[in-house]
């Protein structure tokens, strides 16, 4: 079930929004308002989640809040690397989701926080440990990043790739389970309580669906963050994929992310560019609120691409 909707995915990080198109966020910030609204119309009762904020930064969530954003949402979604890629230090945590909370008058869920095994695998089993000991019982929700490593044949959702240097590659390294799905040592460190769930990224047609939700459903895992990309939706068989992911992830309470703007539809041809018109990511945030937050009717739905393109 879809326990809450995600309005779009690290912001403030240009490899998600490039800022240099909206250098102020004003137009992320219309757009998030739009969205509301239209998911709002559609399903009033289903929790809206500011997309996850990257390095917990409440200097951007001040600039959001000074734009009215906190009354258009029930809750923030906040992500810290502390050990990899983030300038400040692991236990600074409940110092940070204090700010956050402080910041922005809502509640605040973790929904993405992971340590990656790049150096050893002993630094993952020490960061998944610390970081639950650091943030339990100060959030509601607390999505542990990820299941799986990065398959070393796909490319990291990054901006400048390779030329990072071992920021890259650490992207590869952040799962409990090996891309060929060996085990790591935290994976036995992870608790079977039901009381961290994952951020798990499926891509278009992704081969670890299946085997992602048996091992969840195995461990106890109660609640999962996932996607559904827009620029996905422009696909060849696009929904029936979504509908195939969302019947797959129904016994767990699935905090769904939208973002990723088609290309042919941004400012610039780029999915992480501004859309040019900001009702068109209202549209899609409608129609996902529409076909997965309540009661499916096979065959009476329309795609999602044309319910973007009316």
């Amino acid at each position: 079930m879809v326990e809450a909707l995600v309005l779009w995915n690290e912001p403030n990080n240009l490899s998600h929004w490039n800022f240099h198109l909206d250098p102020d966020w004003k137009r992320f910030s219309e757009m998030v308002k739009l969205a509301s609204t239209a998911i709002r119309k559609v399903n009033p009762d289903v929790p809206i989640v500011l997309g996850g904020v990257s390095a917990c930064d409440c200097d951007f969530l001040r600039l959001m809040a000074s734009y009215g954003v906190m009354e258009f949402v029930d809750a923030v979604g906040v992500h810290g690397f502390p050990l990899d890629w983030n300038h400040w230090q692991i236990d600074a945590w409940p110092d940070r989701i204090a700010e956050a909370a402080m910041v922005c008058g809502k509640p605040v869920w973790v929904t993405e926080v992971g340590v990656s095994s790049f150096g050893a695998e002993e630094v993952q089993v020490f960061g998944l440990e610390r970081t639950l000991q650091l943030i339990r019982g100060l959030t509601e929700r607390v999505h542990w990043y990820s299941l799986y490593d990065l398959p070393p044949t796909w490319p990291a959702e990054t901006r400048h790739k390779e030329a990072e240097g071992s920021s890259y590659y650490r992207h590869y390294y952040l799962g409990l389970i090996k891309a060929d799905g060996n085990p790591k040592l935290a994976m036995s460190h992870f608790p079977n309580d039901g009381s961290v769930g994952f951020c798990q990224w499926f891509h278009f047609e992704d081969h670890r669906l299946e085997d992602s939700v048996a091992w969840m459903k195995e461990h106890g895992v109660q609640y999962l963050r996932t996607g559904l990309s827009w620029a996905d939706s422009y696909r060849p068989n696009a929904t029936e994929w979504f509908d195939r992911q969302m019947a797959a992830l129904e016994p767990f309470k699935v905090a769904l992310t939208l973002c990723f703007t088609p290309a042919h539809l941004g400012v610039e041809e780029h999915h992480t560019s501004p859309p040019r018109d900001l009702n068109q990511f209202a549209e899609f945030a409608a129609w996902a609120t529409e076909r997965y937050t309540s009661r499916m009717e096979s065959g009476n739905q329309p795609t999602a691409k044309e319910v973007a393109i009316q």
